[in-house]
């Protein structure tokens, strides 16, 4: 650490990267009762560079955490803040993602101008605007008319090109709009409908163990919610068994319901018309080893489904 009382947390520029960062900040302080205090270096990352083509263009996951990945591992900073749907299921050597605060709002917002609130309800042919190609191949799987247009940016540059028209409506995880207390411009869509990308919703924060000190590994321990990790862990290993990517559409959500863990996953074609899901569920005292199998035997399950080799974008 750069102090007896510092702690440099590495982020992306976007609004919402830096509410993310100032949460962790906070929360830091706040556990440590006020001895650790948080100090924000921004970095610029490939992701953000781009604006309208697609993640696997130009190498898909990581281009928003390599730039931070690099500087936790150099000690520029100590800590890199992330949401844990960008970061790889790999992580670089040495760094682990030590602390997850509790999960928000895991849902797709869907958005539009002109008052409809559901993608079914779109006329015929309508632009959707998206750069996900999970979100692209659930809105053809409800919807095979639609026409998918490019959609990059952040938050506000999306919301922006939906206003000018660029396409009829659009998606934003609802994790993120609340964060920026932009919610009231979406409708949550139900997981039914479109299933939620594994992480949606949980903010990362990523060290390595090693370089911490005792007040800042106990700081973070106070503020990693154990329900948070548990679906983080099962999520993530449904990704690593199917080696998730951006050039396939899959997705994975871990939910207590009904007092158990019950996982779903599934993988979808490209033009959205085959989709292979898998399920599998958990007690609550579940150990996060066990849950990590959990994600696995779903992936499993859902290769068996497909045959082996998974469907992948090639443009």
């Amino acid at each position: 650490m750069s102090s007896a009382n510092t702690v440099r947390i590495g982020t992306r520029g976007s609004p919402l990267a830096l509410f993310q960062a100032n949460l962790i900040a906070t929360s830091l302080t706040q556990a440590s009762a006020g001895t650790l205090r948080g100090e924000i270096v921004t970095f610029t990352t490939k992701g953000d560079q781009l604006t309208s083509e697609r993640l696997i263009n130009s190498g898909g996951k990581g281009l928003f955490t390599r730039e931070i990945d690099r500087a936790v591992d150099t000690g520029e900073v100590d800590l890199g803040v992330h949401s844990l749907k960008d970061v790889p299921s790999v992580l670089p050597d040495g760094q682990s993602l030590v602390a997850y605060p509790e999960r928000s709002d895991p849902r797709d917002g869907f958005l539009t101008t002109n008052g409809i609130t559901r993608l079914q309800d779109l006329p015929d042919g309508a632009n959707v605007g998206t750069a996900s190609l999970r979100r692209e191949s659930q809105a053809l799987s409800l919807r095979p008319d639609l026409k998918v247009v490019p959609f990059r940016g952040r938050v506000e540059t999306r919301m922006e090109k939906l206003k000018k028209g660029e396409a009829d409506a659009t998606f934003l995880a609802m994790a993120g709009l609340k964060r920026l207390e932009l919610d009231h411009h979406a409708h949550p869509v139900a997981m039914s409908d479109m299933l939620p990308a594994a992480g949606q919703g949980i903010i990362a924060v990523a060290a390595r163990p090693d370089a911490l000190s005792d007040d800042l590994s106990a700081a973070l321990a106070q503020i990693d919610h154990a329900a948070t990790r548990a679906m983080a862990t099962a999520e993530r290993a449904f990704l690593a068994e199917l080696d998730g990517s951006c050039r396939t559409a899959m997705a994975a959500q871990l939910q207590n319901i009904d007092g158990a863990w019950r996982l779903r996953g599934e993988v979808l074609t490209p033009d959205g018309q085959t989709k292979w899901s898998a399920h599998g569920e958990a007690l609550l005292s579940a150990s996060l080893d066990e849950l990590a199998a959990l994600g696995r035997s779903a992936a499993v399950d859902i290769r068996h489904q497909a045959g082996g080799d998974l469907p992948v974008f090639t443009d």
